[in-house]
Formats: C-alpha cells, sequence, structure tokens
C-alpha cells in the first residue's frame, strides 16, 4: 500500500494515517518517545490542560474491570505555562499532529487556553474537553445541553484558527443533536466520546476501590456501545468523527472506519502496549490490502451507505 492510501483530513489537518494517541492515556507524547516513532502514527492528543496545575484526584485513581479500565485521574495535569515552556521544546521536531486537549470550569478559561494555543505553531489543533463540571451553571457538564455546547463552540473558534475537535459526551439525551450543536458552533470535527461512568466495589473493603468512588470507563468494554454513537452520528453532520473507545486492532480501526469514523483514538491500550499505536498502524495497511481496499477514507461510513 502507498503512503497516500492511509491519508486521512480532520479539517485542514491531513493525518498520514487514522492512528492518534487518545488524550490522557497518551501523556503529553513525550513518554511514548522511546517506545514508538511518534512520526509513524496519525498524531496525538494530549493530557488535557487547563490554565492553572491540577492535582488531581485521592487515590487509587485506577482499577481494572473485566474487558475494561475504570479511571478516577482527576485531570491531574502540569498546566499550559509549563506545557508550553517544559514539554513543547522536545517535540519540536518531530514531525506528527500534535492536538492539545483542554478543558476549563467557565467558558472563558476554555476561550483563554485556545487563544494562547491559537499562537504557537506547532500545536496543529485543539480538542475541546467539554465533559466536565461547569462550575458557573451549577455543576452542570458543559457537553450535555446542545446550546451550551454551540456556544462553547463558538467562542472558542472566534479565537484559533486551528484545527477545532470537540470531545463530545457519551451520556446524553441524543449525541446527534451534540454533535449537530458542534459542528454548528464552527467545529471542524467531533471526538465520540469519552468515557462512561463507573463503579468498581471491593467486596473485602465493602467500599468503592476508587479514591474518588467513581470514574470513567474505558476499554474494549465499551467498543460495541461507543461505536453505535458514532454510526448514530455518521450522516447527521458534514465533519470528521473521531471513534474514541476500545481501539486495540487493526480490524477495531476498520469497523470504526464502515461506521462512520475517519480517524480513531488508542487509549486503554497504550496501557497493555506502549508500543499499540505504532503497530496498529503498520498492521493497518496490511489489513486495507488484504481486504482488497485501495484507500482507507473509502470505507468511512460504507456500513451506514450500505442501508
Amino acid at each position: 500500500m502507498n503512503k497516500k492510501s492511509l491519508q486521512v483530513k480532520i479539517g485542514s489537518l491531513l493525518l498520514r494515517n487514522p492512528v492518534i494517541g487518545a488524550s490522557g492515556t497518551f501523556g503529553y507524547g513525550t513518554e511514548y518517545m522511546k517506545f514508538i516513532s511518534l512520526e509513524r502514527i496519525g498524531g496525538f492528543v494530549t493530557k488535557g490542560l487547563s490554565l492553572e496545575p491540577r492535582t488531581g484526584n485521592p487515590g487509587p485513581r485506577i482499577v481494572e474491570t473485566p474487558a475494561g479500565l475504570i479511571n478516577s485521574i482527576g485531570l491531574e495535569n502540569i498546566g499550559l505555562d509549563a506545557f508550553i515552556a517544559d514539554v513543547l521544546p522536545s517535540l519540536r521536531g518531530v514531525r506528527t499532529a500534535i492536538i492539545v486537549n483542554v478543558f476549563g470550569t467557565s467558558v472563558d478559561e476554555y476561550v483563554e487556553l485556545a487563544h494562547r494555543l491559537n499562537r504557537i505553531a506547532r500545536v496543529d489543533g485543539i480538542e475541546l474537553n467539554i465533559s466536565c463540571p461547569n462550575v458557573k451553571a451549577g455543576g452542570a457538564e458543559f457537553g450535555k445541553d446542545p446550546l451550551v455546547v454551540e456556544s462553547i463552540t463558538r467562542r472558542v473558534r472566534e479565537v484559533t484558527g486551528k484545527p477545532l475537535i470537540v470531545k463530545l459526551s457519551p451520556m446524553v439525551t441524543s449525541i446527534i443533536e451534540t454533535a449537530r450543536a458542534a459542528q454548528a458552533g464552527g467545529a471542524d470535527a467531533v471526538s465520540i466520546a469519552n468515557t462512561y461512568p463507573a463503579i468498581a466495589i471491593d467486596i473485602r473493603s465493602k467500599r468503592p476501590f476508587l479514591g474518588a468512588k467513581t470514574g470513567g470507563l474505558s476499554g474494549p468494554a465499551i467498543k460495541a456501545i461507543t461505536m453505535k454513537l458514532v454510526y448514530d452520528v455518521c450522516g447527521s453532520i458534514d465533519i470528521p468523527i473521531i471513534g474514541v473507545g476500545g481501539v486495540s486492532t487493526a480490524a477495531d480501526i476498520l469497523e470504526y472506519a464502515l461506521a462512520g469514523a475517519t480517524a480513531v483514538q488508542v487509549g486503554t491500550a497504550n496501557f497493555i502496549n506502549p508500543a499499540i499505536t505504532e503497530k496498529l498502524a503498520n498492521e493497518l495497511a496490511g489489513s486495507l490490502g488484504s481486504s482488497g481496499i485501495k484507500t482507507f477514507s473509502s470505507i468511512i461510513g460504507a456500513a451506514k451507505k450500505s442501508r
């Protein structure tokens, strides 16, 4: 297969292949440089960044479940200033897409983060994590109200020309409506989806395993559910969908593409094999060839179109 057979576009961003390291599990990118060549994958999304450093939740923060993982990190991060000063210089010469995930407790914080990142040439895109508490709105999540999704996306769009991705919550009345709202606000793509609320309880202590009691479920356990969300949204919006949830094989990537995803993010699988993203990128080319598929982009949404 030639290199162009795997290329996909997210807004103005051309990725060499549809394999992206997922936010939260891929650190700031530098952590994986000793395991893979970042230039062999489409790109990666950084750990969520806030304006100020954040300590996160009390431990334990991670617990394994059958076919999945529950995490309750609490959005711990080094803050935007430290990322710009200490991390980005190490990535300056790396030829892969760097997408920065950002979150805030108010719309103004999202806007400020995007405004500052817009001035940094090495940042190739911004992903909005809108599945976190909106303190000014009484603790409701930004991502649950389509009107708020459209508003926050539009406010951020006004301050950045970089490719803008909105990461949607799966826990909504209609993910089609929130996806349409993100598009109406000016998003170049949507990531479907964030983790699912979950809990694991220790029968010995009779208490939840996690320090924060509950967390977000990820891994193979959520793949079929998330793929259904991708399938539902496919055809309802005109911007690309990035599938996020349970990707660990090249076949998973092809399935997500058939459901409507232009690219995928690989998350929990990184904890099992830190070289999995490069492995999947290599295997994907072979999978296309053996399936008689000329280009990855040609199968996007094919399962929906076949109806």
